[in-house]
């Protein structure tokens, strides 16, 4: 049985390789509800929209390097917290972020997964 340590420890072991893709098209669950705390669209609903979400994000960031630390885990949901240094392409500017995610698991799929921006 996939334990939600096992899926966490693989996400972050994938994130860290580089592959943010990856996880998602493994674990997130058909109806994935994904929550960003900013932005045009902050809640995306379903497999289908949380690619074109990453999708987007990929093709207009320029990614310098990236940090992941985690995962920490109580019961069917896990942290894991991520740091960037990107540029976002169609204005130039370069930017250092700070993020939490806080992944939600049922059935061993992700069916939710909510970003914290650090203030």
């Amino acid at each position: 049985m996939t334990t939600t340590t096992d899926i966490a420890n693989d996400l972050v072991a994938l994130c860290k390789q580089g592959d943010f893709a990856t996880p998602g098209e493994k674990y997130w669950a058909d109806n994935v509800r994904s929550i960003e705390g900013m932005g045009d669209a902050p809640v995306s609903e379903g497999k289908e929209a949380a690619r074109g979400k990453g999708e987007w994000w990929t093709s207009n960031h320029e990614i310098h390097s990236t940090g992941v630390e985690g995962p920490y885990v109580n019961g069917d949901q896990f942290i894991v917290r991520f740091t960037m240094d990107v540029t976002f392409k169609p204005t130039g500017q370069r930017m250092q972020m700070d993020e939490t995610a806080l992944y939600t698991l049922k059935d061993g799929k992700i069916v939710e997964e909510r970003f914290f921006a650090a203030a």
